[in-house]
């Protein structure tokens, strides 16, 4: 149960997500989605892999993993899990965007964060599979040069991506990331719409052989197998998908009213601001000693107010300040400084 100062804060009854950060099979209390959000995959598979090295990274190693989400925020999360919506994630660097991708799949037991970061030249192909046909048709020619039958496993050369992953028929959602989609081409959040919204797509190289072989295995994201029947992939429990944006453009309408919009502020220079970045450093380095962490955290908000930082440099300062040059270095506080200096501001002058 999340936790304030002064006790216990009571978490509605309707959260699935309710941010302790302490796993709970609550997915499986979930109700039926609407009948517009209702899908109908294939047979189901098997869980996915448990949650990888990246999330421990991302959430911590100590305590629950607990993240100091505002009440508002919790709200649009359950939102567009009841409503099998992607949830579009806006805020600057460092405000916990891509954090809260991991934090559900922590706490959910949703298993491996699927990971699709966006660059200018990704197109919806490289989120939905590839298809290596030269590997192929090497393959094949090596096979014949030294008088082996070649194989013709197609399986071997189609590969899903990340969202192509996330649209297979588990039974339980899985978790995709699509980080910083605001540095996408222009087309690609149109592009997305019609997977998003049907749950569905469709591998042409399979369904061009599916009178001869019906079913093919392909490999996934994960690095496993997974059947793909008729060249078509259709998801049974729509994925838990997190857009991120650094608000570096805007996005078509369309896009926008099938999602929902949660916007994560930059740490305030208040009580919750500062209970937010306190959970974050526990989570990372223990209680260890409170007192030093509160200082570097006020300092954190209160200087330079309305300039840009990212919550990482704060972690940075009680890394180098209170873990691996805590004895050593005559000026940890000038350090801290030099560390946490806005990103905004140019070189600020240090030489």
């Amino acid at each position: 149960m999340p936790t304030a100062r002064g006790g216990p804060v009571t978490t509605p009854d309707w959260y699935v997500f309710t941010g302790s950060g302490e796993p709970h099979p609550g997915i499986t209390r979930l109700p039926a989605p609407p009948p517009w959000r209702d899908f109908d995959g294939g047979p189901p598979l098997t869980d996915p892999p448990p949650l990888g090295t990246e999330s421990t990274r991302r959430l911590g190693g100590h305590g629950s993993r607990a993240t100091a989400w505002r009440p508002e925020e919790l709200d649009l999360v359950n939102a567009a899990l009841h409503l099998r919506r992607p949830l579009l994630v806006t805020g600057d660097p460092g405000s916990g965007k891509s954090t809260l991708a991991h934090a559900l799949a922590h706490e959910l037991g949703l298993g491996r964060v699927l990971h699709w970061p966006i660059v200018s030249r990704t197109t919806l192909r490289d989120g939905l599979y590839s298809y290596d046909a030269i590997a192929r048709l090497q393959d094949i020619q090596m096979a014949r040069e030294l008088g082996e039958r070649a194989g013709t496993d197609i399986g071997e050369y189609v590969r899903l991506g990340p969202l192509g992953t996330a649209l297979l028929p588990y039974e339980r959602p899985r978790v995709l990331l699509v980080d910083e989609l605001d540095k996408s081409d222009i087309d690609l959040p149109n592009d997305l719409l019609n997977a998003l919204e049907e749950g569905e797509f469709t591998v042409p190289e399979l369904q061009r052989i599916a009178r001869v072989e019906p079913t093919t295995e392909v490999l996934t994201d994960d690095g496993g197998r997974a059947p793909v029947t008729d060249g078509k992939v259709r998801c049974r429990a729509f994925p838990v998908v997190v857009m991120t944006s650094n608000r570096e453009r805007d996005f078509p309408a369309p896009l926008l009213r099938r999602c929902v919009h949660l916007d994560l502020p930059s740490p305030t220079n208040d009580r919750a601001g500062a209970d937010r970045l306190a959970a974050m450093v526990s989570a990372h380095f223990g209680d260890g000693d409170a007192m030093e962490y509160e200082t570097l955290i006020q300092h954190f908000l209160q200087s330079s107010p309305g300039s840009l930082r990212a919550a990482d440099q704060l972690l940075n300062a009680v890394y180098l300040t209170q873990q691996s040059l805590r004895a050593a270095h005559p000026d940890r506080q000038r350090l801290a400084e030099l560390l946490m200096r806005p990103l905004d501001h140019g070189d600020h002058g240090a030489r």
